[in-house]
């Protein structure tokens, strides 16, 4: 590809893409353009592709891709000139960082509205992308930028640990043995639990979990007798019974933090189980600056190792194969990566 000019996917409308191709962006003041390296395909890509996504999620036509790596080729002015060259990832969601929430540090949470890279803005299923410099997490000089890729999940994950304050020789329960899951089963299992299940009703992921760290793995059906066994229970996947099987696995006075994106329909929480048992639910939608800082740690220290996860990787001009795998493939189908 010629240096001057850059490709992108865009979805013109849920169900029509195309591949095309105009002069390379340039950042603006306070801005860098990075040369993406890859870029992970998620089931919210899926969602935007199918038209599934919420409206208010979402704009089109839309260049997506919020989970990337890449190497930052050019600053707009008024950034630091020592980030040119780095390897680097980037937070996705652009908080005002104005607002009350903001300034608590919980970016995620910003009132001015969503607008988040991939979804409102130009992704990186594209050559280049253009963000605020402020949202980089510059990368070691050395780091792994196929499996920087999957650093946004590993975020989500993190602010889900963070969440959650596990302590050594807890129970711990993971729901969901998917990429997030995955990913929580590395970071938890580094905070030395006394026990560390996964639930999945998968045998290949199941054996990927215990790989990672899981003490055990169990199937839906055999989780029914830990019931009431957790102080901790992280939910990863979104599942329609999930989150409520996720608050039946934890003890009283235990602890649940929601991380899976759910449908309409989803068996709801039992509020008399709930007060009777004085749980601690929490919920995580994306990840504020500070968990991004801690799957950075966690990613540079060796805590994770999330290239473990990739299974398929593409071209851009195979968007439309790369995306049908993702929630179609089959059991062997995990992370799936674009590479420009």
């Amino acid at each position: 590809m010629s240096s001057t000019h850059s490709r992108s996917v865009t979805v013109e409308r849920p169900g029509e893409h195309r591949l095309t191709s105009g002069p390379v962006p340039e950042p603006g003041p306070g801005e860098v353009r990075v040369r993406v390296a890859a870029a992970g395909i998620c089931m919210s890509d899926r969602e935007v592709y199918d038209g599934h996504r919420d409206p208010a999620y979402v704009r089109y036509p839309v260049v997506p891709g919020h989970e990337w790596s890449g190497v930052v080729d050019a600053l707009g002015t008024g950034v630091d000139p020592a980030l040119l060259g780095r390897r680097t990832v980037a937070e996705g969601f652009r908080s005002c960082g104005r607002c009350e929430r903001c300034r608590s540090g919980e970016t995620s949470l910003c009132t001015a509205g969503y607008d988040e890279t991939g979804f409102t803005r130009p992704g990186a299923f594209a050559d280049h992308v253009v963000v605020p410099a402020g949202l980089l997490h510059p990368l070691a000089d050395d780091a792994d930028l196929r499996a920087a890729a999957l650093l946004e999940p590993a975020a989500v994950v993190a602010a889900a640990v963070r969440a959650g304050a596990p302590e050594p020789g807890e129970h711990i329960a993971v729901v969901g043995a998917g990429t997030l899951g995955l990913l929580a089963v590395q970071l938890l299992s580094a905070m030395s639990p006394g026990e560390l299940t996964v639930i999945d009703p998968r045998d290949e992921r199941a054996g990927q979990a215990l790989a990672f760290g899981a003490s055990e793995a169990r199937t839906p059906k055999e989780a029914t007798e830990v019931r009431g066994r957790y102080d901790l229970v992280v939910e990863t996947a979104g599942a329609p019974s999930t989150a409520a099987d996720a608050c039946l696995l934890a003890r009283r006075g235990g602890r649940v933090v929601l991380t899976g994106m759910f449908a309409p329909g989803a068996t709801g929480i039992d509020p008399v189980h709930l007060s009777l048992s004085q749980l601690t639910v929490r919920s995580v939608f994306g990840a504020p600056s500070a968990a991004w800082s801690y799957a950075v740690r966690a990613f540079t220290a060796g805590l994770l190792d999330p290239a473990a996860l990739i299974t398929h990787e593409f071209p851009l001009e195979r968007f439309a194969d790369a995306v049908a795998l993702v929630g179609g493939g089959g059991p062997g189908t995990g992370k799936v990566l674009l590479r420009p």
